[in-house]
């Protein structure tokens, strides 16, 4: 006759399943961390500026040599402090900001020299012309950037009619392979 023996033996450690509940609070606990990036760099900056006026009222009274090496110590743990939490300040909301602004100037520097590129070369006028006349028929420019561009492209044709090139615009055409 057969008889069965049933023993409830646990498939995982248990030393293993409180070190997997462990690693699981760590894990939440730096992604609740997040939400406090931007206070690490206000405390940052206020640390940073709290040992500035420690400095400044210590070697306020010393000779040119000591205050030299005081300074030059003061600006070096200040380099290692921001560059331990730079991932702290670099992914704050300020950072991003300040990015964006960057973005925002770098985009309107490139459009302002596409728009003197298309001044003075009646070619791309006419390209960007036709690109906006294409996004009015589709709709999705409105009336008023059409005009702009319009308007835009009259001055142009009549500045480039109406006034003599200088010597350097001249020998650029021709260098440029526009008249040959």
């Amino acid at each position: 006759m057969t008889s069965f023996v049933h023993v409830d033996q646990p498939t995982v450690h248990p030393g293993v399943r409180r070190a997997e509940v462990l690693f699981g609070q760590i894990q939440a606990a730096r992604a609740g961390a997040e939400g406090a990036r931007p206070l690490i760099a206000l405390f940052i900056v206020a640390i940073a500026a709290a040992v500035l006026v420690v400095a400044d009222t210590l070697v306020s009274n010393w000779n040119e040599g000591a205050l030299l090496a005081a300074w030059t110590i003061f600006c070096l743990a200040a380099i290692a402090l921001f560059a331990l939490f730079a991932s702290s300040v670099r992914k704050s909301s300020i950072a991003s900001l300040w990015q964006a602004a960057a973005e925002r100037r770098a985009a309107n520097r490139a459009d302002a020299r596409f728009m003197e590129t298309a001044m003075n070369d009646p070619r791309v006028m006419q390209e960007l012309q036709a690109a906006v006349w294409r996004q009015q028929s589709e709709g999705t420019v409105p009336a008023a950037a059409v005009a702009k561009v319009d308007a835009l492209a009259r001055m142009s044709t009549r500045s480039q009619e109406a006034r003599m090139p200088t010597l350097y615009e001249a020998m650029r055409r021709m260098n440029s392979s526009r008249y040959y």
